[in-house]
This record gives structure tokens, sequence and C-alpha cells, in this order.
């Protein structure tokens, strides 16, 4: 992983997973954020907090260019200022109200989130395109053990899945978790992708297996 000093990204969610209009909870080492994308398209991170009440703004909604808080409406902008009180109509919300934010880069339809200030742009990888993502309640070492390869400092991971070789792009959380994001050759067909995710399913349990009886 990149020094802390200079920050590095983090692959959140998959571009698909993320329409127009709607917001979606996502975790980095930074802690919980809000990603919404605007009904123009443009993708923004928040921090997962409305200033006013504590609510998520993740459970919230997004509203042409801004994310409404469902709680009392506050609304924000894509730089995390305050734009919209309901309960005060005629009000400008001062600067000081507003959420963090976190730099994004949507790159080959994977979504990166900025945690500190990365030296470079998210890497590239020309050939594959996104499958699915899951959740394992295990941590990058048991999936490098059951995938039997190491990963790349960027997180990605090849195996071989019977279908050819599979990526799979690993972003690993503080309570143990590693989000894993499926990449496939692009030129694959459907079968090779449902071959490819139930391989991808399968060295999930192997590694939760790995992680037990490492914690036993």
């Amino acid at each position: 992983m990149p020094s802390a000093t200079t920050g590095f990204w983090t692959p959140v969610a998959l571009s698909r997973d993320l329409p127009a209009g709607t917001v979606m909870p996502a975790r980095t080492a930074a802690g919980s954020i809000a990603l919404w994308r605007s009904a123009s398209g443009h993708i923004s991170a928040s921090a997962d907090r409305c200033p006013h009440r504590g609510m998520r703004l993740s459970h919230g909604f997004v509203r042409g260019e801004t994310l409404s808080c469902i709680y009392h409406g506050w609304s924000y902008g894509q730089a995390g200022n305050c734009l919209r009180i309901p309960a005060h109509p005629g009000l400008t919300p001062p600067e000081t109200i507003r959420v963090a934010t976190h730099d994004v880069e949507e790159t080959d339809s994977v979504i990166w989130v900025a945690v500190g200030t990365p030296a470079s742009k998210p890497p590239r990888f020309d050939g594959l395109t996104p499958l699915r993502s899951l959740t394992a309640f295990a941590g990058i070492a048991a999936i490098e053990a059951a995938a039997g390869a190491k990963a790349s400092p960027e997180g990605f991971v090849e195996f071989d899945a019977s279908t050819g070789a599979v990526c799979l792009l690993l972003s690993a959380w503080e309570d143990g978790q590693t989000l894993i994001h499926v990449l496939l050759k692009a030129d694959a067909g459907p079968a090779a992708g449902i071959r490819a995710s139930r391989a991808a399913e399968s060295l999930r349990r192997r590694a939760e297996g790995l992680q037990r009886d490492i914690a036993q």
C-alpha cells in the first residue's frame, strides 16, 4: 500500500452499482462515506454523517446536483457545503456548515476514492471488465492463501478459475473484512462470467475458513 504520507486510492464500488440520482454507503480506511451520483452523472464522496443531527447521509436521497439528509432534508453540494435548510427557506446556510469530501475517480467502470492525497491516478486494467463485488469476512492474507497468489501493491490478485485468468481487486477494511471486486477478460461471454462468479464465491468461502483457522 502506498505511503500514508501521500495517500492512496481505494476501489469502493463498481460503476454499475451507482446509477445517476442515487446514493450508497461505502467504506475506506478513513471511515464510512456516502457515495453518490448526481442527476447529471457527477460522482461525489461525502463523509457519511449530516452535521445537523448525525444521521447517515447514505440513507438520504439525491435531488438534482445535491445530496439531502433523510432526517430534516438539509442539502449539500458536491463540494460539501450546505445549500438548503428546509425549515428556514429564506436562509443562506453559512459556509461553516459542510461535510468533509474525498476525491473520486471513475476508471474502467470502477469507482475509486482517495484516502489522503495520492501521488498519481488510480491504476488502469485494460482488457478486463468488472463482473461483480462481494465482501469476505477474511483479511488479505487469507484471500491470497485461498487464491494461491500474492496481491500486487495496488490490490490485484490473479487466479485460475478454470475459465482463464480472473483478476480480483481487493480493498481491506479495518475490521478484518475485505471487499472483493471480480474482474474478467473483456471478451469473455456470459457463461464464463457465471463460472467466474461461482469461483469467486468458492474462493471467498475458502478464505473465510482459513481466517477462522487463524483466529482459533
